[in-house]
Protein backbone atom coordinates (compact mmCIF):
# COMPACT_ATOMS: atom_id res chain seq x y z
CA UNK A 1 0.00 0.00 0.00
CA UNK A 2 1.53 3.67 -1.33
CA UNK A 3 2.74 5.69 1.73
CA UNK A 4 0.58 9.15 1.30
CA UNK A 5 2.98 11.70 0.43
CA UNK A 6 5.39 9.65 -1.17
CA UNK A 7 7.37 11.42 -4.02
CA UNK A 8 9.77 10.66 -6.95
CA UNK A 9 12.16 12.91 -6.07
CA UNK A 10 11.64 10.97 -2.46
CA UNK A 11 12.64 8.13 -4.34
CA UNK A 12 15.48 9.78 -6.06
CA UNK A 13 17.43 10.77 -3.79
CA UNK A 14 17.43 7.18 -1.79
CA UNK A 15 18.66 5.72 -4.76
CA UNK A 16 21.14 8.50 -5.17
CA UNK A 17 22.53 7.99 -1.72
CA UNK A 18 22.58 4.23 -1.91
CA UNK A 19 24.62 4.38 -5.71
CA UNK A 20 27.03 7.06 -3.56
CA UNK A 21 27.14 4.09 -0.83
CA UNK A 22 27.94 1.91 -3.28
CA UNK A 23 25.16 -0.26 -2.64
CA UNK A 24 22.64 -1.40 -5.25
CA UNK A 25 19.98 0.67 -5.36
CA UNK A 26 17.01 -2.01 -5.42
CA UNK A 27 13.27 -1.76 -4.32
CA UNK A 28 14.26 -3.09 -1.33
CA UNK A 29 17.42 -0.81 -0.23
CA UNK A 30 15.96 2.08 -1.56
CA UNK A 31 12.14 1.22 1.11
CA UNK A 32 14.96 0.62 3.56
CA UNK A 33 16.41 3.90 2.74
CA UNK A 34 13.09 5.60 2.90
CA UNK A 35 12.34 4.20 5.90
CA UNK A 36 10.70 1.36 5.52
CA UNK A 37 7.51 3.37 4.05
CA UNK A 38 5.96 3.19 0.50
CA UNK A 39 4.45 0.69 -1.48
CA UNK A 40 7.00 -1.70 -3.28
CA UNK A 41 5.37 -1.22 -6.39
CA UNK A 42 5.30 2.64 -6.69
CA UNK A 43 9.26 2.69 -5.84
CA UNK A 44 9.62 0.65 -9.01
CA UNK A 45 8.20 2.50 -10.79
CA UNK A 46 9.42 5.49 -9.63
CA UNK A 47 12.90 3.81 -10.35
CA UNK A 48 12.22 2.79 -13.50
CA UNK A 49 11.10 6.01 -14.81
CA UNK A 50 14.16 7.50 -12.90
CA UNK A 51 16.30 4.65 -15.47
CA UNK A 52 14.51 5.77 -18.51
CA UNK A 53 15.32 9.25 -17.75
CA UNK A 54 19.01 8.45 -17.01
CA UNK A 55 19.39 6.35 -20.73
CA UNK A 56 20.41 3.42 -18.54
CA UNK A 57 22.87 3.11 -15.79
CA UNK A 58 26.24 4.39 -17.20
CA UNK A 59 24.94 3.56 -20.69
CA UNK A 60 25.52 0.13 -20.18
CA UNK A 61 23.57 -3.17 -20.50
CA UNK A 62 21.50 -4.64 -18.31
CA UNK A 63 22.97 -8.41 -17.56
CA UNK A 64 20.11 -11.72 -17.57
CA UNK A 65 20.53 -11.93 -13.93
CA UNK A 66 19.86 -8.71 -12.93
CA UNK A 67 17.13 -8.57 -15.59
CA UNK A 68 15.99 -11.73 -13.58
CA UNK A 69 16.43 -9.88 -10.33
CA UNK A 70 14.93 -6.70 -11.33
CA UNK A 71 11.95 -9.51 -12.45
CA UNK A 72 11.68 -11.25 -9.29
CA UNK A 73 12.12 -8.18 -7.47
CA UNK A 74 9.04 -6.91 -9.09
CA UNK A 75 7.19 -9.88 -8.86
CA UNK A 76 8.04 -9.72 -5.53
CA UNK A 77 6.91 -5.90 -5.22
CA UNK A 78 3.67 -7.58 -6.79
CA UNK A 79 3.28 -9.84 -4.51
CA UNK A 80 4.21 -7.63 -1.52
CA UNK A 81 1.09 -5.11 -3.28
CA UNK A 82 -0.77 -7.80 -3.56
CA UNK A 83 -0.74 -8.92 -0.32
CA UNK A 84 -0.49 -5.35 1.23
CA UNK A 85 -3.81 -4.89 -0.40
CA UNK A 86 -5.16 -7.97 0.89
CA UNK A 87 -3.49 -6.68 4.18
CA UNK A 88 -5.16 -3.59 4.10
CA UNK A 89 -8.72 -4.84 2.79
CA UNK A 90 -8.44 -7.15 5.81
CA UNK A 91 -7.40 -4.49 8.36
CA UNK A 92 -10.48 -2.62 6.33
CA UNK A 93 -13.01 -5.40 7.26
CA UNK A 94 -11.09 -5.83 10.57
CA UNK A 95 -11.51 -2.45 11.16
CA UNK A 96 -15.47 -2.22 10.31
CA UNK A 97 -15.87 -5.75 12.23
CA UNK A 98 -14.13 -3.97 14.81
CA UNK A 99 -16.63 -1.29 15.05
CA UNK A 100 -19.16 -3.76 14.86
CA UNK A 101 -18.11 -4.84 17.66
CA UNK A 102 -17.59 -1.96 19.34
CA UNK A 103 -21.28 -1.26 18.72
CA UNK A 104 -22.43 -4.32 20.29
CA UNK A 105 -19.68 -3.97 22.75
CA UNK A 106 -21.10 -0.81 23.79
CA UNK A 107 -24.63 -1.87 22.87
CA UNK A 108 -24.08 -4.78 25.28
CA UNK A 109 -22.31 -2.84 28.00
CA UNK A 110 -25.19 -0.11 27.89
CA UNK A 111 -27.96 -3.04 27.75
CA UNK A 112 -25.71 -4.65 31.05
CA UNK A 113 -25.74 -0.99 32.58
CA UNK A 114 -29.57 -1.40 32.10
CA UNK A 115 -29.32 -4.77 33.09
CA UNK A 116 -27.17 -3.85 36.41
CA UNK A 117 -29.56 -0.87 37.43
CA UNK A 118 -32.91 -3.58 36.66
CA UNK A 119 -31.14 -5.53 38.80
CA UNK A 120 -30.57 -2.62 41.14
CA UNK A 121 -34.17 -1.72 40.84
CA UNK A 122 -34.88 -5.18 41.85
CA UNK A 123 -32.90 -5.59 44.60
CA UNK A 124 -34.25 -2.49 45.96
CA UNK A 125 -37.52 -3.53 45.60
CA UNK A 126 -36.85 -6.83 47.21
CA UNK A 127 -35.37 -5.62 50.07
CA UNK A 128 -38.15 -2.97 50.41
CA UNK A 129 -41.15 -5.72 49.73
CA UNK A 130 -38.61 -7.94 52.18
CA UNK A 131 -38.98 -4.80 54.72
CA UNK A 132 -42.47 -4.50 54.26
CA UNK A 133 -43.40 -7.89 54.62
CA UNK A 134 -41.47 -7.77 58.29
CA UNK A 135 -43.30 -4.55 58.94
CA UNK A 136 -46.33 -6.36 57.68
CA UNK A 137 -45.64 -9.59 59.92
CA UNK A 138 -44.65 -7.21 62.95
CA UNK A 139 -48.15 -5.00 62.32
CA UNK A 140 -49.88 -8.71 62.19
CA UNK A 141 -48.42 -9.70 65.49
CA UNK A 142 -49.11 -6.38 67.10
CA UNK A 143 -53.23 -6.54 65.81
CA UNK A 144 -53.06 -9.97 66.98
CA UNK A 145 -51.64 -9.06 70.66
CA UNK A 146 -54.28 -6.05 70.30
CA UNK A 147 -57.16 -8.25 68.86
CA UNK A 148 -56.43 -10.48 72.01
CA UNK A 149 -56.26 -8.20 74.20
CA UNK A 150 -59.35 -6.25 72.76
CA UNK A 151 -61.05 -9.54 73.07
CA UNK A 152 -59.97 -9.92 76.68
CA UNK A 153 -61.54 -6.34 77.42
CA UNK A 154 -64.37 -7.04 75.43
CA UNK A 155 -65.13 -10.12 77.68
CA UNK A 156 -63.94 -8.13 81.17
CA UNK A 157 -66.59 -5.40 79.59
CA UNK A 158 -69.19 -8.09 79.55
CA UNK A 159 -68.79 -9.36 83.23
CA UNK A 160 -68.85 -5.78 83.94
CA UNK A 161 -71.64 -5.15 81.97
CA UNK A 162 -74.13 -8.13 83.39
CA UNK A 163 -72.76 -7.08 87.09
CA UNK A 164 -73.86 -3.68 86.41
CA UNK A 165 -76.82 -5.26 85.19
CA UNK A 166 -77.88 -7.39 87.89
CA UNK A 167 -77.18 -4.27 90.16
CA UNK A 168 -79.20 -1.92 88.11
CA UNK A 169 -81.97 -4.65 88.13
CA UNK A 170 -81.60 -4.54 91.73
CA UNK A 171 -81.45 -0.78 92.12
CA UNK A 172 -84.69 -0.72 90.20
CA UNK A 173 -85.98 -2.88 92.74
CA UNK A 174 -85.02 -0.95 95.56
CA UNK A 175 -86.01 2.10 93.89
CA UNK A 176 -89.94 0.34 93.46
CA UNK A 177 -89.71 -0.07 96.70
CA UNK A 178 -88.30 3.51 97.86
CA UNK A 179 -91.40 4.72 95.79
CA UNK A 180 -94.19 2.62 96.55
CA UNK A 181 -92.85 3.50 100.51
CA UNK A 182 -92.60 7.11 99.60
CA UNK A 183 -95.98 6.91 97.55
CA UNK A 184 -97.72 5.61 100.86
CA UNK A 185 -95.64 7.91 102.86
CA UNK A 186 -96.57 10.83 100.66
CA UNK A 187 -100.26 9.38 101.17
CA UNK A 188 -100.47 9.20 104.54
CA UNK A 189 -98.64 12.69 104.53
CA UNK A 190 -101.26 14.02 102.38
CA UNK A 191 -103.99 12.62 104.61
CA UNK A 192 -102.43 13.68 108.10
CA UNK A 193 -102.22 17.25 106.42
CA UNK A 194 -105.53 17.57 105.07
CA UNK A 195 -106.63 16.35 108.57
CA UNK A 196 -104.42 18.70 110.69
CA UNK A 197 -105.98 21.33 107.89
CA UNK A 198 -109.49 20.65 108.86
CA UNK A 199 -108.98 20.44 112.43
CA UNK A 200 -107.13 24.06 111.96
CA UNK A 201 -109.76 25.58 110.50
CA UNK A 202 -112.26 24.11 112.92
CA UNK A 203 -110.39 25.28 115.48
CA UNK A 204 -109.85 28.82 113.69
CA UNK A 205 -113.99 28.83 113.18
CA UNK A 206 -114.36 28.28 116.92
CA UNK A 207 -111.88 30.78 118.25
CA UNK A 208 -113.50 32.94 116.17
CA UNK A 209 -116.82 32.57 117.02
CA UNK A 210 -115.53 32.48 120.53
CA UNK A 211 -114.29 36.20 119.33
CA UNK A 212 -117.18 37.27 118.63
CA UNK A 213 -119.18 36.12 121.56
CA UNK A 214 -116.38 38.27 123.38
CA UNK A 215 -117.26 41.07 121.51
CA UNK A 216 -121.04 40.91 121.67
CA UNK A 217 -120.11 39.75 125.84
CA UNK A 218 -118.35 43.54 125.91
CA UNK A 219 -120.89 45.39 123.94
CA UNK A 220 -123.87 43.90 126.43
CA UNK A 221 -121.31 45.14 129.39
CA UNK A 222 -120.43 48.25 127.93
CA UNK A 223 -124.77 48.81 127.55
CA UNK A 224 -124.64 47.50 130.96
CA UNK A 225 -122.10 50.11 132.03
CA UNK A 226 -124.06 52.56 130.63
CA UNK A 227 -127.22 51.93 132.33
CA UNK A 228 -125.54 51.74 135.50
CA UNK A 229 -123.55 55.18 135.04
CA UNK A 230 -127.26 56.96 135.03
CA UNK A 231 -128.06 55.09 137.92
CA UNK A 232 -126.64 57.23 140.26
CA UNK A 233 -123.89 57.86 142.61
CA UNK A 234 -124.46 55.05 144.65
CA UNK A 235 -123.29 52.65 142.20
CA UNK A 236 -119.80 54.53 141.09
CA UNK A 237 -117.67 51.63 143.08
CA UNK A 238 -119.47 49.31 141.74
CA UNK A 239 -119.17 51.16 138.26
CA UNK A 240 -115.58 51.77 138.99
CA UNK A 241 -114.97 48.35 139.93
CA UNK A 242 -116.45 46.94 136.47
CA UNK A 243 -114.89 49.95 134.74
CA UNK A 244 -111.48 47.90 135.49
CA UNK A 245 -112.96 44.49 134.73
CA UNK A 246 -113.79 46.24 131.52
CA UNK A 247 -110.49 47.20 131.12
CA UNK A 248 -109.09 44.24 131.96
CA UNK A 249 -111.36 42.26 129.28
CA UNK A 250 -110.46 44.69 126.59
CA UNK A 251 -106.67 44.31 127.17
CA UNK A 252 -107.49 40.64 127.45
CA UNK A 253 -109.29 40.76 124.02
CA UNK A 254 -106.32 42.78 122.38
CA UNK A 255 -104.03 40.02 123.73
CA UNK A 256 -106.40 37.71 122.63
CA UNK A 257 -106.62 39.27 119.09
CA UNK A 258 -103.13 39.24 119.13
CA UNK A 259 -102.63 35.30 119.03
CA UNK A 260 -105.15 35.30 116.60
CA UNK A 261 -102.91 37.46 114.15
CA UNK A 262 -99.99 34.81 115.81
CA UNK A 263 -102.32 32.05 114.72
CA UNK A 264 -103.11 33.21 111.38
CA UNK A 265 -99.47 33.69 110.81
CA UNK A 266 -98.43 30.18 112.34
CA UNK A 267 -101.50 29.08 109.41
CA UNK A 268 -99.80 30.87 106.86
CA UNK A 269 -96.06 29.51 107.81
CA UNK A 270 -98.54 26.63 107.73
CA UNK A 271 -99.78 26.80 104.11
CA UNK A 272 -95.69 27.73 103.36
CA UNK A 273 -94.47 24.69 104.99
CA UNK A 274 -97.33 22.75 103.02
CA UNK A 275 -95.86 24.28 99.86
CA UNK A 276 -92.54 23.71 100.75
CA UNK A 277 -93.51 20.20 101.22
CA UNK A 278 -95.33 19.69 98.19
CA UNK A 279 -92.33 21.29 96.32
CA UNK A 280 -89.90 19.11 97.51
CA UNK A 281 -92.00 15.66 97.38
CA UNK A 282 -92.53 16.69 93.41
CA UNK A 283 -88.35 17.20 93.47
CA UNK A 284 -88.66 13.79 95.40
CA UNK A 285 -90.66 12.37 92.67
CA UNK A 286 -88.33 13.72 90.25
CA UNK A 287 -85.41 13.05 91.87
CA UNK A 288 -86.72 9.28 92.26
CA UNK A 289 -87.67 9.04 88.31
CA UNK A 290 -83.79 10.19 87.01
CA UNK A 291 -82.62 7.14 89.66
CA UNK A 292 -83.34 5.15 86.20
CA UNK A 293 -80.31 7.22 84.25
CA UNK A 294 -77.45 7.05 87.08
CA UNK A 295 -76.69 5.30 90.15
CA UNK A 296 -75.14 7.67 92.26
CA UNK A 297 -78.59 9.47 92.94
CA UNK A 298 -79.86 7.40 95.66
CA UNK A 299 -77.52 8.85 98.51
CA UNK A 300 -79.60 12.33 97.23
CA UNK A 301 -82.78 10.82 97.36
CA UNK A 302 -82.36 9.78 100.42
CA UNK A 303 -80.76 13.23 101.76
CA UNK A 304 -84.22 14.77 100.30
CA UNK A 305 -86.26 11.97 101.80
CA UNK A 306 -84.68 12.72 105.41
CA UNK A 307 -85.26 16.47 104.30
CA UNK A 308 -88.70 15.74 104.07
CA UNK A 309 -88.91 13.36 107.34
CA UNK A 310 -87.34 16.65 109.07
CA UNK A 311 -89.81 19.15 107.36
CA UNK A 312 -92.64 16.52 108.33
CA UNK A 313 -91.07 16.78 111.95
CA UNK A 314 -91.53 20.43 111.75
CA UNK A 315 -94.61 20.52 110.61
CA UNK A 316 -96.27 17.93 113.50
CA UNK A 317 -93.82 20.35 115.79
CA UNK A 318 -96.07 23.63 114.52
CA UNK A 319 -99.46 21.94 114.71
CA UNK A 320 -99.01 20.71 117.95
CA UNK A 321 -97.65 24.37 119.06
CA UNK A 322 -100.98 25.76 116.89
CA UNK A 323 -102.92 22.65 119.01
CA UNK A 324 -101.17 24.35 122.40
CA UNK A 325 -102.02 27.62 121.71
CA UNK A 326 -105.63 27.29 120.64
CA UNK A 327 -106.04 25.25 123.86
CA UNK A 328 -104.75 28.32 125.73
CA UNK A 329 -106.37 30.54 123.43
CA UNK A 330 -110.02 28.38 124.86
CA UNK A 331 -108.81 28.38 128.18
CA UNK A 332 -107.93 32.39 128.30
CA UNK A 333 -111.66 32.81 126.58
CA UNK A 334 -113.16 30.31 129.36
CA UNK A 335 -111.33 32.67 131.78
CA UNK A 336 -113.09 35.83 129.60
CA UNK A 337 -116.62 34.37 129.84
CA UNK A 338 -116.34 33.37 133.36
CA UNK A 339 -114.72 37.13 134.44
CA UNK A 340 -117.67 38.67 132.21
CA UNK A 341 -120.58 36.71 133.89
CA UNK A 342 -119.16 38.06 137.50
CA UNK A 343 -120.42 41.34 136.96
CA UNK A 344 -124.31 40.05 136.44
CA UNK A 345 -124.42 37.33 139.31
CA UNK A 346 -123.34 40.52 141.82
CA UNK A 347 -126.07 42.52 139.90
Amino acid sequence: MARSGLYKSDVQKARDALIAQGINPSVDAVRVALGNTGSKTTIHKYLKELEAEDGGVGGQRTSISEALQDLVQRLAARLEDEAQERIAAAEVASEAKAVELAALLQAAQKENAQQRAHVLELETALQEQAAALAASHSDHQRESTMRLVAEQKVTDLQQRLAENEAHRESLEEKHQHARQALEHYRQSVKEQREADIRRHEQQIQQMQAELRLALQTISIKQDELTRLNQEGAKLVSELSHTKQNLYEQLTQVRKLEQKVDSLQSLQVRASDTERQLVGKIAETVLLTEQLNNTNDQIAPIKAQVRELELLLAQANAKVQAQEQIGEQLRAYLDKIAATSTAPEVGK
